[in-house]
């Protein structure tokens, strides 16, 4: 059985992903998790904790759908890192969809909010350092520089899908190609 903080933090990635930051409340939060009223406050008494225990469980989910990605980074190809990629990013813009909806909303708000700005670079620091790890070990020149380059990319590419911004949804094909580019581009 999953606990009521689990519970709660789901609830408050959906009801971002839902209903933005505007009406991300904790009776909202409530509503979402089929709990009482007054449940959500009482686990987290402000705003901004419930902001933080969204962002530490889409962090934790986010670990789980990458996985065991393989030590041996040099030695994977880039056809074996484009499936990986592509497989992680579409879980992200399919069933994890309200989760990177989510995620940008807090991307946002961290703009106003230096408290959540410290810690979505915390959180964020996992994945520019394994895409720095996977960089180094197949050889690029200047690794750290280009994971962020690469992570800045793959997060434009995202919303760029998720807002439907341009002409016409990306198919999964269109995806795997764009995958292999931003691969190809930082391994370069």
């Amino acid at each position: 059985m999953t606990d009521r903080r689990t519970v709660i933090a789901d609830a408050a990635i959906t009801t971002l992903a839902h209903e933005g930051m505007r009406g991300f409340t904790h009776r909202a939060v409530d509503r979402t998790a089929s709990l009482a009223e007054g449940s959500t406050s009482y686990y987290f008494r402000t705003r901004e904790a419930l902001m933080f225990a969204a962002l530490a469980r889409m962090a934790e989910l986010d670990t789980l759908d990458i996985g065991d990605l393989p030590e041996a980074f040099g030695t994977v190809d880039l056809e074996t890192l484009t499936t990986m990629l592509t497989s992680v990013v579409l879980g992200w813009l399919t069933d994890g969809r309200d989760r990177t909806l989510a995620r940008y909303e807090l991307s946002l708000e961290s703009a106003r909010r230096p408290e959540l700005r410290a810690r979505m670079r915390t959180h964020g620091t996992t994945f520019r350092h394994l895409a720095e790890k996977t960089f180094a070990a197949a050889g690029a020149s200047e690794p750290q520089r280009r994971a962020r380059t690469f992570v800045s990319y793959l997060d434009g590419l995202m919303l760029h899908h998720l807002t439907r911004a341009g002409a016409s949804e990306l198919t999964e094909d269109d995806l795997r190609s764009a995958c292999r580019d931003l691969l190809v581009m930082a391994l370069a």
